[in-house]
């Protein structure tokens, strides 16, 4: 747990060495950056906190399912099929997944962007690149350690956090929950 924690605020403390772009303190609903690789002219959204806290907290008769995760996170690879089926098999129930990588900024075009061409993913994927850790991770839930990967699901005022990883079964159960 505590190698999490380190690595989660490595990762997080090393967004101030990018050179491509800069999170910054910005307005609420503010994108950081769009990062466009060649490669099937993928775009990647990047976001401090401020940008990002209107997408994990929308107020609408969907079910909203966050993922934060990492490519360097064996756990959270090994349970994102799990999250790819949500979106597949659940889209027409009114789910939404959304992934949020906690990668390395520097990783983007060459881990992360591949990473997600390579294994298809379908879901909606952003980056969050903040180094307020401090605020962000205690304003996406007070019991979140930082560590990865880490969930939420919501729909209204009904919110569950979850500071585990999942196999396909345990995330089905959860998200029926909201469903009902």
């Amino acid at each position: 747990m505590k190698l999490i924690l380190f690595v989660l605020s490595l990762c997080v403390l090393s967004c101030n060495n990018s050179e491509t772009h800069t999170a910054k303190s910005a307005p609420t609903n503010a994108k950081v950056n769009t990062v466009m690789t060649s490669a099937n002219n993928y775009k990647l959204d990047v976001y401090d906190y401020n940008g990002l806290a209107p997408l994990i907290n929308k107020k609408d008769d969907q079910v909203h399912v966050v993922n934060f995760w990492a490519t360097w996170c064996a756990p959270c690879v090994k349970e994102l099929p799990y999250f790819e089926v949500i979106n597949t098999q659940y889209k027409n129930e009114g789910v939404e997944v959304l992934l949020v990588s906690l990668d390395f900024p520097k990783d983007y075009e060459t881990k992360l962007k591949s990473f997600i061409l390579k294994h298809n993913i379908t879901s909606k994927v952003v980056a969050l690149d903040d180094t307020d850790q401090n605020r962000w991770i205690t304003a996406i839930d007070q019991s979140w350690s930082g560590a990865l990967p880490a969930t939420i699901i919501y729909k209204g005022d009904k919110r569950n956090f979850y500071e585990q990883s999942f196999t396909q079964k345990e995330l089905e159960t959860e998200l029926k929950q909201f469903l009902k």
